[in-house]
């Protein structure tokens, strides 16, 4: 990784005992996107794979709260997955739930994640990055993401925050709850 070089002695050895490929699933939130319109769920599913990571799932849902819980309620209980990235329904106009959906479900939130996103996003896009509404969080040692749909936000938010983390995120979840790695 890239950013290793920066890392203290302890990080280092945090990284390196961290799960090379994580099982992933990605949710696409939307009222209008179908299996071949799906952009954003098919972009995921490349940088996942690219960076040598496994599809676990894909699904689309629709903005409906009900909906979005129960399909991470179905990705978290796969044992081939261990991180969970939603895309869409994390802007601010009334029909964008996930977070709403997703956030009961989550043990502990990773409030950085959001926090580091709009930053990086703030730089791209100037102030129309405060409406994003990016979150991360974790239950039962996995990982859970809810992006944007745009592909430039979700290109932004795996190339400099997911993926560089994504092991070593799951590796520290899993010490958390006792489970094994993987």
């Amino acid at each position: 990784m890239a950013h290793e070089h920066h890392l203290s002695p302890a990080a280092k050895q945090h990284h390196a005992s961290a799960p090379k490929r994580v099982g992933c699933a990605v949710i696409t939130v939307s009222d209008t996107r179908t299996p071949e319109t799906d952009s954003g769920g098919a972009l995921l599913a490349e940088l996942i794979a690219g960076a040598g990571h496994a599809l676990a799932s894909r699904e689309i849902v629709r903005d409906d709260v009900a909906q979005i819980r129960a399909a991470v309620e179905r990705a978290l209980a796969r044992e081939d997955c261990r991180a969970v990235l939603l895309t869409g329904g994390t802007g601010a106009s009334p029909r964008d739930v996930t977070p709403e959906a997703v956030r009961p479900l989550l043990e502990r939130e990773l409030p950085g994640f959001g926090e580091l996103f709009r930053m990086l996003s703030f730089q791209e896009i100037g102030p129309a990055a405060m409406l994003s509404r990016a979150f991360a969080g974790a239950r039962a040692g996995k990982v859970v993401f809810g992006l944007p749909g745009s592909p430039a936000a979700i290109r932004l938010a795996l190339e400099r925050l997911v993926l560089p983390e994504l092991g070593h995120l799951v590796g520290e979840a899993t010490k958390q709850t006792g489970q094994q790695r993987g």
